[in-house]
């Protein structure tokens, strides 16, 4: 019985097993980052019909993880509109074709990101139910097209909580919610993923194990460091993002 998808040899399965556990840990310490560096790993390895599935299953085991581990963090109250409105985002998205240009789309979305890190905007609890649930249903309905929407929420949220843990944790909630509406969209579809069943697994238990060693960085950082942190990783991913999307309109 083969251990390994065809295609992938053990040294393809251990960089992509020790990459889970890296990721895992700087999203646990900073919040993001971690999603899309497993991602171009992963792309390096894997075919491109079972990279996003693969990818979204590994990304809700260590988000969930991330939740039970950080719970006391989580803003629980933002969680019920966010959840609906990333049901109708993703039902929206699922029947729609998005006829904004993907380059186009890269660089409104990596200057929306500059924009909300380093401008004063009103905080999200203070706009209330309605205030998560726009975040939730216009986040899960990019997600559906285009994969960078944690920073969005990540810039949101460090203006909408004081804590650092209660950014990174309810970070990991509402990401975990989006990869689950997708997750079950994907096995809706037939998407067959048997195969890296044991590779999904190995992945998942040392994303975990990164998540404990991410989790104990977070509570010993500064929350000044964090903070210079955080603001560091959104603004090289906007930038990444812009630059990208003016490559493509070349």
């Amino acid at each position: 019985m083969e251990v390994l998808p065809p295609g992938l040899g053990a040294a393809g399965a251990a960089i992509l097993v020790v990459a889970s556990f890296c990721t895992s840990a700087l999203t646990a310490a900073f919040g993001l980052g971690g999603g899309l560096s497993l991602l171009a790993v992963m792309t390096v390895f894997l075919p491109v019909a079972v990279l996003i599935p693969l990818h979204g299953i590994v990304q809700l085991a260590s988000n969930g993880g991330r939740v039970i581990i950080q719970r006391r963090g989580v803003a629980w109250a933002a969680l019920p509109p966010f959840l609906l409105g990333g049901a109708i985002g993703a039902l929206i998205g699922a029947r729609f074709v998005v006829a904004l240009p993907e380059s186009a789309l890269q660089i409104s979305i990596g200057l929306f990101i500059l924009l909300v890190t380093f401008v004063p905007i009103p905080r999200l609890g203070m706009l209330g139910f309605a205030g998560f649930a726009l975040t939730g249903a216009v986040t899960t309905f990019l997600s559906m097209f285009f994969g960078a929407t944690a920073p969005i929420m990540a810039a949101l949220f460090a203006q909408t909580f004081k804590a650092r843990e209660t950014v990174v944790a309810t970070l990991a909630a509402v990401t975990a919610i989006q990869h689950a509406l997708k997750a079950v969209a994907f096995f809706a579809m037939g998407i067959v993923l048997w195969p890296y069943a044991a590779l999904l697994l190995a992945m998942i238990v040392t994303g975990f194990l990164g998540t404990l060693a991410g989790t104990a960085l977070l509570r010993r950082l500064d929350e000044r460091y964090f903070r210079v942190m955080l603001r560091t990783i959104l603004a090289i991913l906007a930038l990444d993002l812009v630059r990208r999307g003016v490559l493509g309109l070349l």
